[in-house]
């Protein structure tokens, strides 16, 4: 999304950004959400494990943050297997 900047007469591009939300299933095993989030997002093991107990102990957990086409190809492959998203501002 660009915006006029009131002072130039530039655009400025101001993404909004957006948030994945990963709800919790008595579907999927702790390594199947862990591997999925790796894929998602890229990022670590650890990152992926502790995001995955935060999703197991309080049903939910925002396991991405970045530009809403970001986040809606984050929220795609977690949905390949399955799991239940949401992507909100």
């Amino acid at each position: 999304m660009e915006w006029a900047d009131p002072d130039s007469d530039t655009l400025v591009d101001v993404g909004l950004a957006a948030r994945v939300i990963l709800y919790n299933d008595e579907e999927h095993t702790f390594d199947e959400v862990i591997t999925q989030i790796i894929s998602a997002t890229g990022c670590s093991y650890d990152h992926a494990e502790g995001l995955t107990y935060e999703v197991h102990s309080r049903g939910l957990a925002m396991v991405f943050e970045g530009q809403m086409p970001e986040c809606l190809r984050v929220s795609s492959v977690l949905e390949e297997i399955a799991l239940h998203t949401n992507v909100t501002f």
